[in-house]
């Protein structure tokens, strides 16, 4: 569509380069054919910063993980309501387990917490906001 768009820009230059102010609303078909190069370029203009904006917020791959000793352990948040949450695979390595999920988000900033085992906990790994019975982990995605 941008291309389309700015195929036109080009016509409408094309067609305005016959010393006419740009702007003019005069009822003549060169004066109209001015105003319409202005406003093409206008909207061309105008359509690309929409475009950085949608890209901008399209999902990304966010992984998250949690490292100790559990049977089951679920990331539950803000990214979908506090509601079903995602439950994370565990990766054992010996001495210790990395539990592993990925959800796909928009960027912004989630609250989250970790049900390790039926109780809540925070992990270290990320940041917290809030207090006491409020206290949630912290994830950025940008």
């Amino acid at each position: 569509m941008e291309l389309e768009l700015q195929a036109l820009v080009t016509l409408a230059k094309e067609i305005a380069q016959y010393n006419i102010p740009d702007g003019s609303r005069k009822i003549n078909g060169k004066y109209i054919q001015s105003h319409l190069h202005s406003r093409l370029e206008a909207m061309h203009v105008k359509l690309k910063e929409q475009i950085k904006d949608v890209d901008a917020a399209q999902s990304k791959e966010v992984s998250l993980f949690w490292y100790g000793m559990a049977e089951s352990v679920h990331v539950m948040g803000t990214f979908d309501g506090w509601s079903q949450g995602e439950q994370l695979s565990p990766e054992y390595d010996g001495s210790f387990t990395k539990f592993t999920t990925t959800l796909m988000l928009r960027p912004g900033r989630y609250e989250i917490k970790f049900l390790v085992d039926g109780e809540w906990q925070l992990s270290p790994e990320y940041p917290t906001v809030g207090k006491e019975l409020t206290e949630n982990n912290l994830l950025i995605v940008e």
